[in-house]
């Protein structure tokens, strides 16, 4: 009777468990998307840098302003760039140095991807094992009752 309510008891907590881990893995892959997006957006601002640094002044570009829609413009100044710092605050900095600022928050982001998808590993396989578990234990609990 006791070894029957302490199985209970440990389906009742790895079930709880369960379900911690399945939300932990669920708001790790939302961050991993969102990390995805600022990574294709930075890796996109960093190849318009590289195309930008093959112009001339005056040279005639599109530039994308949503929609797939773009607007023609020519290059009044190729090595002056407004690059944003966060929290609506912009400076302005020479290509070279808008590069590298492009390509420090590019590695950053890339090993907190690393990290993430560590992490999204890790809780995976956590939910893998205790679903094993959780099975064991409930038909053990199911033959017990019948």
């Amino acid at each position: 009777m006791a070894a029957r309510s302490n199985q209970e008891e440990e389906l009742r907590r790895l079930s709880v468990e369960m379900r911690y881990l399945e939300q932990t893995a669920e708001t790790l892959q939302q961050r991993i998307s969102m990390i995805n997006a600022a990574l294709t957006d930075l890796t996109y601002a960093n190849a318009t840098l590289d195309g930008i640094e093959q112009e001339k002044e005056n040279a005639e570009m599109l530039v994308p302003i949503g929609g797939s829609s773009y607007v023609k413009v020519k290059l009044a100044n190729p090595d002056k760039i407004i690059i944003g710092l966060g929290a609506g605050v912009s400076v302005e900095k020479s290509l070279a140095d808008a590069k590298v600022t492009l390509k420090e928050r590019l590695d950053e982001l890339e090993k907190t991807m690393n990290a993430a998808q560590s992490q999204f590993s890790q809780v995976a396989e956590r939910i893998n094992s205790g679903r094993g578990r959780l099975e064991s234990l409930l038909a053990t609990v199911r033959e017990g009752k019948a």
